[in-house]
């Protein structure tokens, strides 16, 4: 992964997203080229500082989310979520893999027209590769990103055995690599 330090600042885009647990889509968006930095926290919702517990209650409104720092003269706003899309299952709007709920479905939050019409461009390119007879990616206007409490942060480094543990059960992988290969 690339540092902040080491690029200008005019380089860097943020994009808002969600895909289910934010410890998995913060994983796998890390280790895509031209990726900076990963956070997770809650995007959509109606509750100003929402918790982790208000959350997954699904009482707010929000998404558990990931706010993506990417350089984008190594990588555009179309092939960020070309990538994300390949992390997640698109088909599922009412959760992902064994989190279920509003709160743990997939969403892409527009922050602009352009954003938008390259959302929408990248979910019909999905499709079109064959994979899925259907996508059920929400696409939002973004309106605001609370950073996830600190523990939820890094999460799968900072506790690889549990997080190992519970990608595995969640059938995240499986699912992955039975649609993708080792893609």
């Amino acid at each position: 992964m690339v540092t902040l330090s080491t690029i200008s600042m005019a380089e860097i885009k943020v994009a808002y997203l969600a895909g289910g647990c934010f410890w998995c889509t913060e994983s796998d968006m890390e280790k895509v080229p031209g990726v900076v930095d990963v956070i997770s926290g809650y995007s959509g919702g109606h509750v100003e500082n929402p918790t982790y517990d208000q959350v997954s209650s699904g009482t707010t409104g929000h998404f558990e989310s990931i706010e993506v720092k990417y350089d984008s003269d190594k990588i555009s706003y179309s092939q960020l979520l070309h990538s994300f899309l390949k992390v997640i299952n698109p088909t599922d709007d009412n959760g992902q893999f064994v989190d279920r709920g509003y709160q743990y479905s997939p969403a892409i939050f527009y922050q602009n027209t352009n954003e938008e019409n390259l959302a929408k461009k990248a979910l019909k390119q999905i499709q079109k590769e064959g994979h899925f007879a259907e996508i059920n990616v929400k696409l939002l206007p973004f309106n605001k990103f609370y950073a996830a409490e600190k523990y939820h942060q890094d999460y799968y480094k900072k506790n690889p055995i549990r997080y190992k543990y519970y990608r595995y059960r969640s059938g995240r992988d499986q699912f992955l690599e039975k649609v993708w290969g080792n893609n």
